[in-house]
């Protein structure tokens, strides 16, 4: 029985429908907060049943029978991620599971500025500590996350950003892919290598990225650490999101989510989804 937690999640959701291309429903199971959400996968033959990594009382059902266990971090960051992630952990060694597969970060860094990877740093400790053979998968940095700092940029012409570096920006199907062959084919053993997208690109890029995609210049500006922050809080965000992504932009500056590494491109035996080809579809005008 392979467990997945977060199967109502974009990346959770992803590696269980392409777990039932190869492996038999019957030997999948998810661990979700909201069952209902998950009913589809029920209907397709995989176990379904609730997990909260805040409620650990929850996990010995949901991991019950479990020979690998995936975690895929949660959307929270500081102590209560890292409180979660260990109770998860526990849970799958108290299951008997013989393998923990974690999804971690290139940047993991006990020192990082953006706060998620002091808690994927603290994860991996634990799973060391667990005592149970585990993966760590080193994701590169969603590409998604692209999509979402360049949406104001879209409608003013304007990227206005702090100062950044290169990113190894990587698709959420290729990070699904990779979790799969890990589950089935027990490659990637501890800390895995970055796993990562093909080439990394600054703020200045993706504005000429998406200058060609949308056919109007957008202009990249760089603004001071302290104005982004300012001007995201007077635009409704939380004071701590807006402190989440300083700290992006700062770790982004010290090369933690650089360079490029094969690994991921040769797990899948294919090239990996290139950030303009995955901006394309969301941004290029109709035809």
């Amino acid at each position: 029985m392979i467990i997945v937690t977060g199967a109502n999640g974009q990346l959770g959701r992803t590696v269980a429908e392409r777990l039932l291309k190869r492996v038999p429903a019957g030997e999948i199971g998810v661990s979700v907060r909201d069952v209902e959400a998950a009913r589809d996968l029920g209907a397709q033959g995989v176990r379904v049943r609730r997990g909260d990594f805040d409620d650990p009382e929850t996990l010995p059902h949901a991991f019950e029978g479990a020979s690998q266990v995936l975690i895929v971090s949660t959307g929270t960051t500081g102590e209560a991620a890292v409180r979660g992630h260990r109770a998860a952990i526990d849970a799958a060694a108290a299951a008997g599971a013989k393998r923990i597969l974690y999804t971690s970060h290139m940047g993991a860094n006990p020192s990082s500025p953006f706060h998620p990877m002091p808690d994927h740093a603290a994860t991996e400790e634990a799973l060391r500590r667990s005592g149970v053979p585990f993966t760590s998968l080193r994701n590169g940095f969603y590409a998604s996350s692209a999509l979402e700092l360049v949406r104001a940029a879209l409608e003013t012409g304007v990227l206005a950003v702090p100062e950044d570096g290169p990113v190894a920006w990587t698709a959420h199907a290729d990070l699904a892919d990779a979790a799969v062959l890990a589950l089935t084919d027990e490659v990637l053993d501890g800390l895995s290598p970055a796993l990562t997208g093909p080439e990394v690109i600054d703020m200045a890029g993706i504005a000429e990225i998406l200058t060609r995609l949308t056919g109007r210049p957008i202009r990249r500006v760089v603004v001071s650490d302290d104005d982004y922050r300012a001007q995201l809080v007077v635009h409704g965000a939380p004071e701590s999101a807006a402190d989440l992504l300083v700290g992006l932009f700062a770790a982004s500056r010290h090369g933690d989510f650089a360079p490029v590494d094969p690994t991921l491109a040769e797990l899948l035996g294919r090239p990996t989804v290139r950030l303009e080809d995955y901006l394309k579809s969301a941004v290029a005008p109709p035809r």
